[in-house]
């Protein structure tokens, strides 16, 4: 009788390191994808409250000076709004005195 030796096929030795290497490269995509999502769920909250503080200084200035404030720079001057400009662009339009200026917050 003759016995002959079993040997595995390459790909059968390499079967569970293949399966390893996707499954891990799966995971590694899900997990940076849901990073990317976090960070930009996180830039637009950021933005939201920026553009919301902002506007809520313009009411309170109105309330206390009886005007609305003649500038963004104002704003940031005596009612203490900080943006992060690496961030954010403040557009800051004034349409006339009596009328509450508009208020757009870009990111960069």
């Amino acid at each position: 009788m003759n016995k002959e030796s079993y040997r595995p096929s390459l790909i059968k030795k390499l079967l569970p390191y293949i399966v390893f290497l996707g499954l891990f490269v799966l995971v590694l995509h899900f997990v940076l994808t849901g990073l990317a999502e976090a960070s930009s769920a996180s830039d637009a909250e950021g933005m939201r409250i920026a553009e919301e503080s902002i506007r809520r200084a313009i009411i309170n200035c109105y309330a206390s000076e009886g005007i609305y404030p003649p500038t963004f720079q104002y704003l940031i001057d005596y009612y203490g709004i900080r943006i992060d400009e690496k961030k954010f662009i403040v557009h800051y339009e004034i349409f006339a005195e009596n009328i509450m200026p508009e208020v757009t917050v870009i990111r960069v």
